[in-house]
């Protein structure tokens, strides 16, 4: 039996260029449900991409765009197709295998994830760090992450890339 729980902080995290507290992991859930918030900077954009798990994302502060695409339309013009502009208050729930992205529009967006069953956490557990300081760290040099980490993490958790981000605005 899953114990109730009350999270009132959880440790900061740098991912990717983000900075993101897991709130509930599958562990201390019996697998069925992991939140996390997330405070992202301009541009940052996930790439198109899908996983086993659903996956939904409430926009607490900030201004995004949004691609939910159905695999059989994919193609070169996916950026084009159907962006949907999500302010706070707005809501993007990708079912499990279905392609989906988004791009930050305004300086920073504060979001809330949760996936269910859960496991979409572990892949921001895989490839984080714990967080010097609480806030947004400054771009990099460089590649925030090796590419070979990053294929093995997602091929290990299940989540197929099927694009490269949406460009910057």
């Amino acid at each position: 039996m899953t114990a109730p729980r009350i999270v009132t902080t959880a440790e900061p995290l740098w991912f990717l260029g983000t900075l993101q507290r897991v709130k509930l992991e599958g562990a201390q859930s019996d697998g069925r449900l992991a939140v996390w918030e997330g405070v992202m900077p301009r541009d940052a954009a996930p790439p198109l991409h899908s996983h086993p798990q659903d996956e939904t994302v409430y926009v607490l502060e900030g201004e995004l765009t949004a691609w939910v695409v159905a695999s059989e339309e994919l193609g070169d013009d996916w950026v084009e197709r159907d962006p949907r502009r999500l302010g706070p208050g707005s809501l993007l729930y990708a079912p499990g295998g279905t392609p989906h992205t988004f791009r930050v529009e305004s300086d920073t967006a504060r979001l809330l994830f949760m996936s269910t069953p859960a496991g979409v956490e572990e892949y921001v557990k895989a490839l984080a760090e714990p967080a010097r300081w609480p806030w947004l760290q400054p771009p990099p040099d460089g590649e925030r992450m090796a590419p070979d980490r990053l294929r093995e993490v997602e091929e290990r958790l299940g989540m197929i890339r099927h694009a490269p981000p949406p460009p910057a605005a």
